[in-house]
């Protein structure tokens, strides 16, 4: 009765992780991507337009991430081994944390050269401008249209779907401040759009930031109340009581649980092992959507035998 039983579903490489459904859209998004840094380039240096520049420089770091993401997609998907017993899931969740550390340096960038363009003035071609944030708007949200799903289910993906949101966000602040400078001549336009691009960057990159570092710190998974895990497991027939409950989150997608379950001599002669195994399993997977459990089903005053073995 004390032995431990997994009776969730393998998440190997033939399942694939959450992300691995939309590595066909990330590729897409990547090549559009790095379209629009090799256009909004040239078109920065011929309208000198520091928004210009600046929201290539991101892009240009929203491509990196991109590509990071796939290939994380690709060390994801790999099978476990006897050193990687869960596989290499987790390598998303740290192109995630990855992207949001390009996404702050990109922030900062932005607000540097800004600074230095309100110290230096320059004469910004507000129709060029103009053309080439048109260009990046459209394109961006092109990839917008194919992440949009995809960031409810994965933060690999979330994390690149908020670079082109943060993307898409600049493109229109580019074209507002070429309109102002074509309508007006005011010049101090560009490096202030510049400013708004970066502070634009700043709250989504700490959201993503913030769910990252939890899966990181094994946080109980999103929407998971693990007072209620504990109140529904110990509402089964024949527990008396549940230990050393630990829930986390692999990767997107893959949350697991594990407990030891103490159940009464007279409840596991009545149900069994593998039925008490199959109602606890059920009620994990059907209230809290936590498939990969493992319960170690024991005897009552088996609790404090083990509290003696950890001295």
């Amino acid at each position: 009765m004390g032995a431990g039983h997994d009776h969730g579903h393998a998440h190997g490489a033939g399942a694939g992780t959450a992300t691995s459904a939309y590595r066909g859209r990330l590729r897409v998004a990547l090549a559009i991507t790095l379209g629009i840094v090799a256009v909004q380039i040239v078109g920065g240096a011929l309208a000198d337009s520091l928004a210009l520049v600046a929201d290539s420089a991101h892009m240009a770091t929203d491509a990196l991430g991109l590509g990071m993401a796939l290939l994380a997609i690709h060390f994801a998907n790999r099978p476990p081994s006897e050193r990687a017993t869960f596989g290499y899931a987790r390598a998303e969740i740290l192109a995630a944390l990855a992207n949001c550390l390009l996404l702050l340096g990109a922030g900062g960038y932005v607000v540097y050269e800004s600074v230095q363009r309100f110290i230096t003035p320059a004469e910004t071609e507000g129709r060029l401008a103009l053309l080439f944030g048109a260009i990046g708007l459209v394109a961006n949200l092109v990839s917008l249209s194919l992440l949009m799903r995809g960031q409810k289910e994965s933060l690999n993906v979330r994390g690149a779907f908020l670079e082109v949101a943060a993307d898409a966000l600049g493109s229109v602040t580019v074209i507002v401040s070429s309109v102002v400078i074509m309508l007006t001549g005011w010049q101090p336009a560009d490096p202030i759009a510049s400013l708004v691009i970066a502070l634009m960057i700043a709250p989504r990159t700490w959201k993503l930031l913030s769910e990252t570092l939890s899966v990181l710190l094994e946080a109980a998974p999103k929407g998971v109340d693990m007072v209620e895990v504990r109140s529904h497991i110990l509402a089964t027939e024949g527990v008396e009581d549940v230990h050393d409950l630990h829930a986390w989150t692999i990767t997107s997608g893959m949350p697991v649980l594990s407990a030891h379950v103490v159940v009464s001599s007279e409840a596991l002669n009545a149900i069994g092992h593998e039925k008490m195994l199959h109602e606890l399993q059920g009620c994990l997977g059907d209230h809290f959507d936590v498939e990969h459990c493992t319960f170690q089903l024991e005897p009552v005053g088996h609790a404090e035998h083990e509290a003696r073995l950890c001295h």
